[in-house]
């Protein structure tokens, strides 16, 4: 057959089973909480809902590439295994909510903000770790060698470092950041979101890439992880001092509530995880 037409109907395929993996995805998210997302989206025109499932979307074409990204074993293997870690690497999001709920916003009920008060703050931290995971869960199926055990080790071992960014984050910011965030700051919500994605694109570089040895592996990771944790509040306190050195980035946000301010942050978070992974790459 033609190489166009092979490249084509490959092209087809991978794009049908994503359709397939993301309608699973949307399926399983159902099954999982109680509530239905068409519900929520369609009648009551739940926008923190919406934030809170585009961030999980995402996630779920963030674990799919990382899938799908590697050496080709021929077309039917090659359906078979990123299906399959897709799939799995779905139901570790939605394990990512739970954790993100009693770990990460733990002094109030993540279901409770988005659903019944529809908290576009809450709903954005939650797109945030969703987007953590993702990108983690990326990382960690990425490469040679390895397996089902590494994969979930060092999901679990970012979630830790998610949990104790979150603790961390709270003793860095001059404010109370649940009580922001549950007292509708959508802004204290976008800038926490952004740290935790800026901290997940980290944590798919340091478990990415060939499995050589749990030591190894792991000594890898454990230091990318402790070297990003020190340096993204020292970028977040000279972005905040130096290039917006005219405003109080921490009073924008906590007390004026301002978007654009939280935007800013996040971004620049996220910017600079993404050079910190091109540089020590």
């Amino acid at each position: 057959m033609n190489p166009f037409w092979i490249e084509l109907l490959t092209g087809a395929a991978f794009l049908a089973l994503a359709l397939v993996v993301i309608t699973a995805a949307k399926l399983i998210n159902d099954f999982f909480t109680p509530y239905l997302i068409d519900v929520q989206l369609a009648q009551h025109d739940n926008t923190a809902l919406a934030v809170s499932f585009s961030g999980y979307l995402l996630g779920v074409v963030i674990v799919f590439i990382g899938a799908f990204v590697g050496p080709s074993h021929g077309l039917g293997v090659d359906l078979l295994r990123v299906g399959g870690w897709s799939l799995g690497g779905v139901l570790l999001l939605n394990l990512s909510r739970i954790i993100n709920d009693k770990l990460i916003l733990y002094k109030f009920c993540n279901v409770k903000e988005i659903i019944e008060d529809r908290n576009v703050g809450t709903g954005a931290v939650q797109a945030g770790s969703y987007l953590a995971a993702a990108f983690i869960v990326a990382g960690s199926i990425n490469g040679e060698g390895g397996g089902i055990l590494s994969a979930l080790a060092f999901f679990f071992a970012g979630q830790v470092v998610l949990v104790l960014f979150g603790l961390l984050y709270e003793k860095l910011v001059p404010y109370e950041v649940h009580e922001a965030i549950e007292d509708d700051n959508v802004a204290a919500g976008i800038a926490f979101a952004g740290a935790l994605t800026a901290i997940g694109i980290v944590l798919a570089h340091a478990s990415g890439g060939a499995f050589l040895g749990w030591t190894e592996n792991f000594t890898t990771f454990a230091w990318e992880a402790a070297l990003v944790i020190v340096l993204l509040p020292l970028v977040r306190y000279c972005f905040d001092k130096v290039v917006l050195s005219k405003i109080d980035l921490n009073r924008e946000i906590s007390e004026d509530r301002n978007v654009g301010a939280a935007i800013m942050e996040a971004s620049a978070m996220v910017a600079f995880a993404t050079l910190l992974i091109l540089i020590f790459s």
